[in-house]
């Protein structure tokens, strides 16, 4: 059942898929209808789930879901995987691949191969105070206060 974000405990699980470009504003009503569309409908036999969904920046995909009162099978995580691969054919992006990096630069979020995240890196394009997001948390409460970190602070800065 799809219910407001707020009311999501903050141990909810939750996944990111971050796009390979940024969503065009003639997609974006669409999207959302479908992704709000999925959500409502993603376990309907259960009346004690809880999902909500966030779309961040006309890019980036979050589910959250609240499994304490019943458990999510693979089965109920393979149809969101089944989602986002319809939407990636359908709009032509890339929301799976956790190789690539996001990051803010002034006003604009980039989205690099980790390859050339590290060449720019290395030339001193992007320092450690650069806000990276890090796709790779599980829970809300993680997702509210680490999703947008600086570089320095997230376990990218290995990297660094």
């Amino acid at each position: 059942m799809l219910v407001d974000y707020a009311s999501i405990p903050d141990d909810a699980k939750v996944w990111i898929y971050p796009s390979s470009r940024k969503f065009y504003a003639n997609e974006i009503e669409e999207l959302e209808e479908k992704i709000k569309k999925f959500t409502e409908n993603w376990k309907p036999e259960d009346e004690n789930f809880k999902a909500s969904y966030q779309f961040l920046y006309n890019r980036f995909i979050v589910f959250v879901a609240d499994d304490a009162e019943t458990s999510l099978s693979m089965l109920d995580i393979d149809a969101s995987i089944s989602f986002i691969l319809k939407l990636q054919e359908e709009y032509n992006v890339q929301l799976l691949d956790k190789m690539n990096v996001c990051f803010k630069q002034g006003e604009f979020v980039q989205y690099k191969e980790l390859k050339d995240f590290k060449k720019l890196l290395k030339n001193k394009a992007l320092t450690g105070k650069t806000i990276i997001f890090d796709n790779l948390i599980t829970t809300k409460l993680d997702f509210e206060s680490y999703w947008e970190t600086p570089i320095e602070d997230s376990w990218y800065s290995r990297f660094l």
